[in-house]
C-alpha cells in the first residue's frame, strides 16, 4: 500500500506534525507534502541494511525522479504532487536540491573538523526544509528567510546535541572536532558515554550555541510575518522546550531519555497558534 503524504507526517509522530496540524486545509497538506519527501528522502540514507553505495544510486534516481515529477512524469505518486505543490506556492528548487546534498553529506563522512563544516550540514538537511516552508505559510520581509535559516540550524543542533548517544552507536559523530578538543573531551569517550565535568562544561557550550541561533531566529522575524510564521515559532517553542530539557537533566543525554512528550507538542503547538490568532 502506497502511504499517503499526511500518513507519512502522522506516523512520524514529529514536531513537525504537532506543529503544522492546525494550518488551514491547503497549507497543511502542502506542509505534509514537503514534509513526507524529506521524510522518504532521510529514510534512503538512513536504511542501515544497504550499503553506501546503493544509497548513493538510491539518491541518485531519487533526485532524477524529483525532476520529472515538475512535468508529472515521476513514478512516485508523492514526487508528482509535490511537483504540484512546488508550483502551486512558488517554492524554490535549490532547497530541496541542497537537502540532497546534505543527505549525502551522511554518506561522505562520519565528522566534523570546525563547527563551520557542521554548519553547513545543518543547512543543507535543516535551514532547506525552513526556506520550503516560509514559502508555503506566506511572508512580507526578506529577513524572513533569514529566520529560517537560523531556526534551522537551531533545531539541527539541538537533535544534534539529543541524539550524540545513538549517534555514536552508528558510527556517527556531530560534534565538532574542534570542540572536543577545546574541552578535553574525546570521541573514544562519546563512544563509551562518558559523562564526566569536561562533557557537561562542552555541552554547556554547545547549548548556549544552540540558543545563539534560536535567538538570532527570533530577532529575524519581523512583527508583519509573526502571523503567517505561527507553525514555525511552534516548532521553535517545542525544541527550545528539549534545549530547557537537556539542561534540566544536567546534559546527560547518556542516560537520560531526554524527549518532548506528545501532549506537550501539541500543548505548545496551541498555545502558540492562539497566541498569534488573538494577538496580531
Amino acid at each position: 500500500m502506497i502511504e499517503t503524504a499526511q500518513e507519512i507526517a502522522k506516523k512520524s509522530k514529529s514536531s513537525f506534525y504537532y506543529a503544522f496540524n492546525l494550518l488551514p486545509a491547503e497549507k497543511r497538506d502542502a506542509m505534509n507534502t514537503v514534509y513526507a519527501f524529506c521524510r522518504k528522502t532521510d529514510d534512503i540514507v538512513d536504511d542501515g541494511i544497504e550499503s553506501a553505495d546503493v544509497k548513493y544510486e538510491k539518491l541518485r534516481r531519487w533526485r532524477i525522479e524529483f525532476e520529472k515529477a515538475f512535468s508529472g512524469k515521476s513514478v512516485y505518486p508523492l514526487l508528482n504532487k509535490l511537483g504540484k505543490t512546488i508550483s502551486s506556492f512558488n517554492i524554490p528548487l535549490d532547497p530541496f536540491f541542497e537537502l540532497i546534498k546534505g543527505m549525502e553529506m551522511d554518506l561522505q563522512k562520519d565528522r566534523y573538523k570546525s563547527f563551520d563544516d557542521l554548519q553547513v550540514y545543518c543547512y543543507r538537511v535543516a535551514s532547506t526544509v525552513g526556506l520550503m516552508c516560509i514559502e508555503i505559510f506566506g511572508y512580507k520581509n526578506p529577513s524572513t528567510k533569514d529566520f529560517a535559516v537560523n531556526l534551522g540550524i537551531a533545531l539541527q543542533l539541538t537533535n544534534i546535541l539529543r541524539d550524540i548517544s545513538k549517534d555514536a552507536d552508528n558510527g556517527r559523530i556531530y560534534l565538532p572536532q574542534d570542540d572536543l578538543t577545546r574541552f578535553n573531551y574525546s570521541e573514544k569517550e562519546i563512544i563509551n558515554k562518558v559523562y564526566n565535568d569536561n562533557f557537561k562544561d562542552m555541552m554547556t557550550y554547545e547549548v548556549g550555541r544552540a540558543k545563539w541561533y534560536f535567538e538570532q531566529a527570533t530577532e529575524n522575524l519581523d512583527l508583519d510575518d509573526k502571523k503567517t510564521m505561527f507553525a514555525a515559532r511552534a516548532m521553535q517553542h517545542i525544541y527550545y522546550k528539549m534545549l530547557e530539557k537537556i539542561i534540566a537533566e544536567e546534559y546527560d543525554v547518556y542516560n537520560k531519555n531526554i524527549r518532548v512528550s506528545t501532549v506537550e507538542k501539541a500543548g505548545i503547538a496551541v498555545g502558540v497558534w492562539a497566541k498569534y490568532s488573538l494577538v496580531y
